[in-house]
């Protein structure tokens, strides 16, 4: 798939593999509509996209909000080609059982993880069907198949986030819809579950502490760069499954 002179929404944009994945589109000139809560190092990402040729715009603000959502949708039309979203935003707040996890903690991580792809795909999906070529990924995980004690409503949320692609996979079939589960990469949730309070702590630093001894983590530059292969080469035959990072090396 060319994508040179497209258009494509990033969520997530201001750290860790979306940051890393900002950067590796405008290298292959791919214009970009950035998003994440944190304004400042939003527009650090943006301002070194712009350096590399391509026009990038940023909403800053939850994804999950329908007003912010339809703003990246107005923008990435606004700028032209625009072909698709990459839905990489995520929330971990590692540590507590999912019976102990506070309300405004399993909201934020089913917002991030789940309603800021609905919204996305709902203001997206009208635009992109009159396009050919046009695409979404959403960001899964092996935690969608998984129990760890700790990390409860991640796996809960991931789950239903990779079952939202499948379904809108199957719904809309000309819009090439699918997962791209990355490797274990270093990024803040790896850092956050290595220091998790709680009651699952003691099994999250195992669990996250042995991928950093055994330097089983990538960089988030390598995962995103596996990606952007997989979306220059045929994104198309991974329509509603599951791509990995091997899938694009």
């Amino acid at each position: 798939m060319d994508l040179r002179g497209k258009t494509l929404i990033v969520t997530g944009a201001s750290k860790g593999i979306g940051r890393a994945l900002a950067s590796e589109l405008a290298q292959n000139g791919v214009n970009l509509v950035l998003n994440a809560r944190s304004e400042a190092p939003l527009e650090e990402v943006a301002t070194a996209a712009r350096g590399k040729g391509v026009n990038t715009l940023t909403v800053v603000g939850d994804a999950a909000l329908a007003s912010n959502a339809r703003e990246m949708v107005k923008a990435a039309v606004g700028i032209g080609e625009f072909v698709g979203f990459i839905h990489n935003a995520g929330t971990l707040h590692p540590g507590p059982f999912l019976h102990e996890l506070p309300e405004a903690m399993f909201e934020d991580v089913w917002r991030s993880n789940v309603l800021a792809g609905y919204q996305i795909a709902r203001f997206s999906y009208p635009e992109l069907r009159r396009s050919k070529g046009s695409l979404a990924v959403f960001f899964g995980s092996g935690a969608a198949e998984m129990n760890v004690e700790g990390i409860g409503a991640y796996c809960l949320s991931k789950a239903a986030e990779e079952h939202l692609a499948k379904q809108l996979a199957a719904e809309v079939p000309e819009i090439t819809c699918f997962v791209y589960r990355p490797p274990a990469v270093e990024t803040e949730m790896q850092k956050g579950g290595r220091e998790a309070k709680g009651s699952g702590a003691k099994v999250l630093h195992r669990v996250f502490g042995e991928l950093k001894e055994r330097g089983a983590l990538l960089t988030p530059e390598t995962a995103a760069r596996a990606l952007v292969q997989i979306l220059q080469r045929d994104p198309r035959r991974f329509h509603g499954k599951i791509a990995t990072y091997k899938d694009g090396v």
